[in-house]
């Protein structure tokens, strides 16, 4: 049996170099254990993974008609950042990370909206700083990842 934490790792890094045609191990939890399978999904959204916070980040669950929701784990920055962002920009995924260490003065986010359709990746991060132009001069940097739907 696999260790949860190395499925997750795992899985994260299966999500960053896109989803592969083939998989040939799946996981499956289980009332609380996990089993490996050699089932083959046709698609990302057939994985079973166990619940890690980086996967929940990746919008693995199923969007909501609102938009995404904002993670129980999140910090009252990143909360604020994501209700404000979520607001204007009606993403359809979202992720917002403190990478100062938790102090607040660096942010990462990965934001997928239909407002950034036709528009060039220069013109969609203007449009974010726009959004947050209040929070980001308190900041002493942001990486900034957005794309279309």
């Amino acid at each position: 049996m696999a260790h949860p934490r190395a499925v997750c790792r795992l899985a994260s890094h299966l999500l960053k170099v896109q989803a592969p045609r083939v998989l040939p191990l799946t996981t499956r939890q289980t009332s609380g254990q996990l089993q490996l399978s050699r089932r083959r999904p046709s698609s990302l959204a057939a994985w079973h993974l166990p619940a890690c916070p980086t996967i929940a980040r990746r919008g693995l669950s199923a969007p909501s008609a609102t938009g995404p929701e904002a993670p129980d784990y999140l910090s009252e920055g990143e909360k604020a950042i994501f209700d404000k962002i979520k607001a204007e920009l009606q993403p359809v995924a979202l992720e917002v990370q403190d990478i100062s260490g938790g102090c607040g003065s660096m942010y990462a986010l990965d934001i997928t909206s239909p407002r950034f359709k036709g528009l060039p990746v220069v013109k969609q991060h203007k449009l974010v700083n726009q959004v947050l132009s209040e929070e980001i001069k308190q900041w002493h940097g942001l990486q900034l990842k957005t794309r279309a739907p």
